[in-house]
């Protein structure tokens, strides 16, 4: 894969760009302290799929904002949302807040933000997504709180369980899997 220095205010983000150009891009966010090729496996599975894959190096200091501006300078006006862990967070909040510029998502190891786990809700005023969407439990996530996260989707709703934490390493087949099933025009 081919990597882009996209430079964002005072800071520089690295992109993991690969896959062949096509309407289909898929925006995949890692987990905080993932290594920089996390996806690399999962990727290799969606370019045979003929999706377009970006994959953000890390989720520190990543925003809704910086991810907006990383679209708009890949030139990706919408965009498939995929992520665990940390990334899982952002892209909830991303697909709950971006009407218009995603289409679907797809998150493993968290619920939507305003579930409360353990007691409190990461963000109670969180809207609901109005996507298409697949949540992933795990280990993290039972399966309890994954099937809670239908009342916040306002879109085509799956949950699926896989025996892994670090989704995108230990299951790599069966999360690309979920990301084309989300991603096809069925």
């Amino acid at each position: 894969m081919e990597t882009r220095r996209i430079a964002v205010g005072d800071r520089t983000w690295t992109v993991r760009v690969g896959g062949t150009e096509s309407k289909q891009t898929v925006l995949l966010l890692p987990d905080a302290g993932a290594p920089a090729n996390v996806y690399d496996q999962v990727c290799a599975r969606l370019h045979t799929s003929d999706l377009r894959t970006l994959s953000v190096e890390t989720i520190d200091g990543l925003d809704a904002a910086t991810v907006y501006t990383i679209l708009d300078q890949m030139g990706v006006a919408w965009a498939q949302l995929a992520g665990y862990g940390a990334g899982a967070d952002l892209a909830w909040q991303l697909g709950a807040r971006g009407f218009g510029r995603f289409v679907g998502l797809v998150v493993a190891g968290r619920a939507h933000p305003a579930i409360a786990v353990e007691g409190t809700a990461v963000d109670a005023g969180c809207p609901a997504v109005e996507l298409p969407t697949t949540v992933i439990a795990t280990g993290s996530l039972p399966r309890t709180l994954a099937d809670a996260c239908g009342r916040h989707v306002y879109g085509e709703f799956r949950v699926t369980q896989i025996d892994a934490d670090d989704v995108p390493v230990e299951a790599d087949h069966e999360f690309a899997t979920e990301i084309v099933l989300r991603s096809g025009a069925w």
